[in-house]
């Protein structure tokens, strides 16, 4: 991905709050992105993760107030989050579970759940059953 993209895409993940993104993504007061509170207003995103989000769409060459408001909007449609493939589930990303290994897949319940670790290939994805297997 180019950086571009890759600052968009992180700013993103930060928003939606996709596992780790904004642990990865934050930035300090130092970076310089400075948001009123009127900025601020009817996003379901503190403070502090906003100002990171609007510090990588800037570095993405993209106009922060936009941006923002189309985050918005994305999020507040819902998507498919599932990583079950076939799952038709639209949701809001807070919905859908997290894996409990990986922390990183998310499932719209159980049964997503379940399909793709037995028949989806979660369970070599995911790598925890490798850890400990006695035998590896």
């Amino acid at each position: 991905m180019g950086y571009v993209d890759a600052c968009l895409q992180l700013a993103f993940c930060m928003y939606i709050d996709r596992p780790h993104a904004r642990e990865v993504g934050r930035v300090g007061e130092a970076a310089g992105v400075g948001m009123s509170a009127s900025e601020m207003v009817g996003h379901d995103v503190t403070p502090d993760v906003l100002t990171s989000v609007a510090h990588w769409v800037q570095r993405g060459g993209q106009i922060p107030d936009f941006t923002l408001s189309v985050f918005r909007r994305q999020a507040l449609e819902g998507g498919r989050y599932c990583f079950n493939d076939g799952c038709e589930v639209v949701g809001h990303l807070k919905d859908f579970k997290v894996c409990p290994q990986c922390k990183t897949a998310r499932y719209c319940g159980a049964e997503c759940q379940k399909h793709d670790w037995t028949t989806g290939g979660h369970k070599e994805r995911c790598g925890t059953t490798r850890m400990f297997d006695s035998t590896a």
